[in-house]
């Protein structure tokens, strides 16, 4: 089966002994087909329904765009183009459609939710907000976007045409630049809402989309197989080899893989330099419904044998399997590129990481603004039996990285490790949101390591303070800690998370200026007291000795799938 393409069979974790006075019910379930998918919109419907499109200004005949990654950038028309960039997913949900960037899974909304003219649409974080709400209404031969909070429209701003012109919400009127055309993705197929059941305020299974299309391969696509030749056309009849097809693909361009196991021996680089562009990434895919798999069991353990080594930018790598590399299986020095439904595993230090590309390279160009989404890595172990992570980003990485819907679980050491060190400072700031991490210092086959340190979320170092965020995460049943501070001094922002039955506390942060709003802390049994020191207020229900009402919601075994669309969903019971 295809990580980029299917959803993953649902994963079960033993259960839990169910605290006396516990109800054990299912915690963030996901109940397919509460909210019915719409048909998709033919020429001659009134309206458009559910599904992904391409958006295209009446006025300027630009596409709808998302520039980067970031929660918070505002969209802008670009020239169309066959990008992920351009493509959006609109789900129905209560008052209109919830509209979500593929490239990213982020929501369009408005600037601080606000219902003035003027504000800038953007892509954020979804929140499930009627400023993230919109109805698309027939005028004429086009469509209107209407905001559900202010009620205004979706313009270019200054009715511009320009290639690059901001967009931004204005008052609804007959101007043509509030119009917009849908263009149904080619082999797109319409998508079903999944909601809660609960009304736990803590969830992660949430609204947010990462549809992955199926439009057909573009016809310039090089193809690549395991019994690929270095000097075949990269053709489907004729694949070659990936280190050939990397050496080969031009800027925006599109490299398939053919399911199977491809044997290595030496890294596979994406060199520095060799980029995509902001809008056109190149794309480095599994072919649709197939999964390859990049074995480097060959390698011995040295910190020089990485499998696959990231260092350019505005790279689209989904779909692939990276396992029992050397040291890291995915190695990120590059910026700006998204890791989607990848799955490291085996390798003989952190499945998946961010880090200067040399010792000599400047702060300035460490990794900086990647997309780690719907990634899953496990059972990654080094010798030692302490370096080994799932997820990190750490000692050398820069701004805007963001982990979303990962799941980290049976490494060696921890789940995530954000560590810094003084010989290097701080790192940038890093964005975690409804991740999983569980078991974390146990292997999948039982196997330990007393150098481990066994958390589920490690976030910092040294004394040294970096701010990042941490929201609407589950730790479970890690071997140390399920949040850590890790003396990381600064003020991060900590909310909506859960923790249940991790060894020792299941939130551990003694110093510093964080910001906990809404976490929740749950046992099945006796355990180590949470300890918070920062901004703390009465949302959290954090553990003193017993549980809170919320934990009601979190009994019984935990299992974990992705959805088709790419969201994490996380039951209990």
């Amino acid at each position: 089966m295809s990580t980029s393409e299917q959803p993953a069979v649902a994963r079960a974790v033993r259960p839990r002994v169910v605290r006396s006075g516990l109800v054990a019910v299912a915690a963030v379930a996901a109940l397919a087909a509460t909210l019915a998918a719409w048909p998709l919109a033919s020429p001659a419907q009134a309206a458009v329904g559910a599904g992904t499109y391409t958006v295209k200004n009446a006025a300027s005949g630009h596409c709808l765009d998302a520039a980067g990654s970031t929660s918070g950038t505002q969209l802008r028309q670009q020239a169309c183009g066959d990008v992920t960039a351009q493509r959006w997913s609109l789900t129905a949900v209560s008052g209109g459609f919830r509209i979500t960037s593929a490239a990213t899974g982020l929501c369009v909304g408005v600037q601080d939710a606000s219902t003035s003219a003027g504000k800038a649409i953007q892509q954020q974080t979804c929140t499930g907000g009627s400023s993230q709400v919109w109805s698309v209404t027939a005028s004429g031969s086009n469509y209107r976007v209407v905001n559900a909070n202010g009620g205004k429209c979706v313009n270019v701003k200054d009715s511009s045409t320009a290639v690059g012109a901001l967009v931004q919400q204005n008052s609804c009127d007959s101007v043509v630049s509030k119009q917009w055309t849908f263009t149904p993705v080619t082999g797109d197929t319409t998508t079903t809402t999944t909601t809660t059941s609960t009304t736990t305020t803590t969830t992660t299974t949430t609204t947010t989309t990462t549809t992955t299309t199926t439009s057909q391969p573009p016809s310039s696509a090089l193809y690549v197989a395991p019994n690929g030749t270095d000097s075949a056309a990269g053709t489907q009849a004729s694949p070659t080899t990936l280190t050939s097809a990397i050496s080969r693909i031009t800027a925006g361009g599109t490299i398939l893989m053919r399911g199977g196991t491809y044997r290595f021996t030496q890294t596979v680089t994406i060199p520095q330099g060799k980029n995509g562009a902001s809008g056109d990434r190149t794309e480095l895919f599994a072919y649709p419904g197939e999964t390859p798999v990049l074995d480097f069991s060959a390698q011995a353990e040295d910190p020089a044998n990485r499998g696959l080594a990231v260092n350019g930018d505005y790279w689209h790598v989904r779909g692939i399997i990276v396992e029992r590399a050397g040291d890291n299986g995915i190695f990120i020095g590059g910026s700006n590129n998204i890791f989607e439904r990848t799955v490291t595993r085996f390798n003989r230090d952190t499945g998946l990481q961010l880090s200067r590309m040399l010792s000599t390279t400047p702060k300035d160009q460490w990794p900086a603004n990647n997309l780690i989404l719907s990634a899953e890595s496990h059972d990654n172990a080094d010798s030692d039996g302490e370096d080994a992570d799932g997820f990190a980003a750490k000692l050398t990485s820069g701004p805007g990285n963001v982990f979303r819907y990962a799941v980290a679980h049976n490494n060696i050491d921890d789940g995530w490790d954000l560590y810094t060190k003084t010989d290097t400072g701080p790192i940038g700031a890093v964005t975690i949101e409804d991740s999983l991490a569980y078991e974390n210092g146990t292997l999948s086959n039982g196997g330990q390591a007393g150098n481990g340190d066994r958390n589920g979320y490690k976030l910092g170092g040294e004394d040294i303070g970096v701010n990042h965020v941490i929201r609407r995460n589950i730790a479970y049943d890690n071997g140390k800690h399920g949040f850590t501070y890790n003396r990381n001094l600064g003020t991060m922002t900590v909310s909506d998370n859960v923790s249940i039955d991790n060894a020792e506390r299941n939130f551990s942060f003694d110093g510093g200026s964080s910001v906990f709003r809404n976490n929740t802390s749950c046992r099945s049994g006796s355990g180590t007291n949470d300890k918070t020191v920062g901004n703390v207020d009465g949302s959290n229900q954090f553990w003193t000795g017993s549980n809170g009402s919320r934990c009601a919601s979190y009994s019984g075994a935990l299992r974990w799938s992705y959805a088709s669309d790419g969201r994490l969903v996380v039951t209990f019971g």
